[in-house]
């Protein structure tokens, strides 16, 4: 985790004076029994730390706690309110705006985080100044560069492509058994009722035991490819903004 979050001094910054910020969210919440309650918070972090690295961009430390109220009901979990969320990032905007800093790239981790989606719609009325990643397209695109086997309604929580990136990215943190929590669930039209509980014993809905290293490293590459159209956005935002 140490290496997920930025070490850049004060003057690193002023010098690099990046024109737009990355911010990973994640979550601490259950992953079932052999990974990690930070696991969407690594790969929040993995992905931010890419695309800032590939970008010359200044990479925030994580949000590591956020809104994962389905998995209240399984240990370990914690949350924050999606108003406190939104409350957060509204902060952290203002500041970077006041800094100097004009564009803002949030990197989600955790799919519960729909007020995400609210609050960038709302902070770009004036103009494109903030971008909510990996959209559904990327994440298509990513599947199919990888070759995933299962799909996305599948591959819900803790299954293929989540255990993939750790295995690429974080291979210590995936524990022994992993590959034998399999668990299908691919409908769940009560989700927000229920919770996970409704649907899994086990923490899991997706097939972890298809996850290899190389699935993620080309999920990596992938997602840090499409985050450029994103970043031209962002970077053009001032110019062709209303206002």
């Amino acid at each position: 985790m140490d290496a997920l979050i930025t070490h850049a001094t004060s003057g690193d910054e002023r010098r690099r004076a990046p024109a737009v910020a990355v911010l990973p969210v994640g979550s601490f919440e259950q992953h079932g029994e052999h990974l990690p309650l930070i696991t969407d918070t690594l790969i929040a972090g993995l992905l931010a730390r890419r695309i800032a690295d590939d970008n010359g961009l200044f990479l925030l430390p994580p949000i590591a706690v956020s809104c994962s109220h389905e998995h209240a009901h399984m240990a370990g979990t914690v949350s924050i309110s999606a108003s406190t969320l939104y409350a957060m990032v509204n902060d952290i905007w203002s500041s970077l705006e006041a800094s100097g800093v004009p564009g803002l790239l949030i990197v989600n981790g955790h799919g519960g985080n729909y007020v995400l989606s609210n609050v960038v719609q709302e902070l770009n009325v004036p103009g494109p100044r903030i971008a909510l990643f990996p959209a559904h397209e990327d994440r298509r695109l990513a599947r199919a560069a990888a070759g995933l086997e299962s799909n996305a309604d599948e591959d819900m929580h803790g299954g293929e492509f989540e255990v993939s990136l750790l295995l690429h990215g974080a291979p210590h943190v995936v524990g022994d058994g992993i590959a034998a929590d399999d668990h299908s669930a691919p409908d769940r039209p009560h989700l927000l009722t229920l919770g996970m509980a409704g649907y899994t014993g086990n923490g899991i809905i997706g097939q972890p035991s298809l996850a290899t290293a190389a699935k993620g490293k080309a999920l990596l590459d992938s997602l840090a490819e499409s985050a450029r159209a994103h970043l031209v956005l962002i970077r053009s935002g001032r110019a062709n903004g209303p206002g």
